[in-house]
């Protein structure tokens, strides 16, 4: 057993990862996944790529000496046990660097509770779409978009298929979602958008787990809709996909959002799936990104590869890695504020997230040339960029179907300050001065 154990921590030791209870300095990283349940064939891709970016990260020496530790929790895509999880790992090695829920319902649960841990919560692509208000939340950062950047994309992308906003006047929009947080955070976007530009909008929601839809298909049926947006997750999506084809609703007109655009949403459904668009939150898949190459060899060649070798690149293995890297980059950020070779508590990696310029330049050196578009948060603006692209399924493979759009500020920004405002009030909560930016 002492030899098990000499050779377990040299091991984690060539990663540079180092073991709960090394006497050390170190950051740690805890990582909420779900490589169980309903939503496993979504979930795992993500953990494993998330985790293979931080073993990458390691081995770089990315945090300038402090080794990188982590710790995965499971949560089933269950609120409560992603509350049980950040509870368990809030205070483990030094105290947890950031958390990333990976749910819109774990992420509104963490919310009242991250300002009094003092634990920054990077939500990208998800969570509440109001919380890119850092005035008012000063401890989520929905990195890169939100689901009202999401859903304005799409009605921007359907205007531009019909000639124009004026030639929406008329058309059905039926929005097929995940009856949780999740699937409802698009409504209030999409209501604003289809009382702007005289379009209808159908709702139907769908109930958890997401495979039984055929009374959502019926309605779609019955009521024809121009066009059918998916809020889905996990089984949901490829449910939906077959529920169209044997409706008869053609895959060309529907369109997912970014969790509803990866391999496992299509590669089983077959010929059922060709035309099948969604959107991509800035990247695809990513197969040729230097970040990945370096993933192969340095984490996987060596033996040292999360999940299989094959998933390396992928949609959702690539939204782990990029997610990872965030948080890796608001240490860097705030070690370079705070000490470089230091360890940095949740207020200063909050600090560090709060200003990021992730650069062209910066992202290409990282490995993530044509992969991300550069970031920039301030304290007023947790999000930090709202580009987003369309991505069609071919059958085989993902390719971008369109160029690159961004979510419309004149839309978006005064329904987030309402929101923001509305749940300051709720919550008693009072704006952050000029002065408290800076902190």
């Amino acid at each position: 057993m002492k030899l098990r154990h000499i050779v377990l921590a040299a091991t984690m030791a060539a990663a540079g990862i180092t073991s709960a209870f090394a006497q050390s300095k170190e950051q740690f990283f805890p990582v909420l996944a779900y490589r169980t349940g309903a939503y496993a064939a979504n979930g795992v891709p993500f953990a494993n790529g998330y985790v293979d970016y931080l073993k990458l990260a390691a081995a770089k020496n990315a945090l300038n000496g402090i080794k990188i530790t982590y710790e995965e929790c499971e949560t089933a895509y269950a609120t409560d046990r992603g509350v049980e999880c950040y509870e368990r790992l809030k205070g483990k090695n030094g105290g947890a660097t950031t958390f990333q829920p990976l749910s819109t319902g774990i992420t509104f649960a963490l919310t009242e509770k991250a300002p009094g841990d003092k634990i920054p919560l990077i939500t990208a692509g998800y969570g509440r779409s109001e919380s890119a208000d850092g005035g008012v939340f000063k401890w989520n950062f929905p990195l890169t978009g939100t689901y009202w950047v999401a859903a304005d994309v799409l009605v921007q992308h359907i205007a531009k298929k019909e000639g124009g906003f004026d030639k929406l006047k008329g058309k059905k929009v039926a929005l097929v979602y995940h009856d949780s947080p999740y699937g409802k955070e698009p409504i209030p976007l999409l209501q604003e958008r289809a009382a702007a530009h005289g379009f209808s909008l159908q709702l139907l929601p769908v109930t958890h787990p997401g495979v039984e839809q055929k009374a959502a298909w019926l309605q779609v049926r019955q009521n024809r809709p121009d066009y059918v947006f998916l809020w889905g997750w996990g089984v949901m999506n490829s449910t939906a996909i077959k529920e169209a084809q044997a409706t008869g609703f053609p895959r060309e007109k529907m369109y997912g959002v970014w969790w509803a655009g990866a391999e496992p949403d299509v590669r089983d459904v077959g010929d059922a799936s060709k035309g099948y668009n969604a959107l991509a939150l800035q990247h695809g898949p990513a197969y040729d990104a230097k970040v990945v190459k370096e993933i192969l060899d340095v984490v996987h060649a060596k033996g040292q590869g999360t999940g299989p070798k094959d998933e390396v690149g992928q949609v959702l293995y690539m939204r782990g890695v990029f997610g990872a890297y965030l948080a890796v980059e608001g240490v860097k950020r705030a070690q370079e504020r705070f000490g470089k070779g230091k360890h940095m508590n949740g207020e200063q990696v909050r600090w560090g997230l709060e200003n990021l310029n992730l650069t062209q330049a910066k992202l290409d050196a990282a490995g993530f040339a044509g992969v991300l578009r550069p970031i920039a948060t301030s304290c007023k603006d947790h999000m930090g960029a709202a580009w987003a692209r369309v991505q069609t399924w071919d059958g085989k493979n993902w390719n971008f179907t369109s160029d690159w759009y961004q979510g419309d500020e004149q839309i978006i920004n005064p329904m987030v300050k309402a929101a923001a405002d509305k749940y300051a009030a709720e919550k008693k909560i009072t704006r952050r001065s000029a002065e408290d930016c800076q902190s």
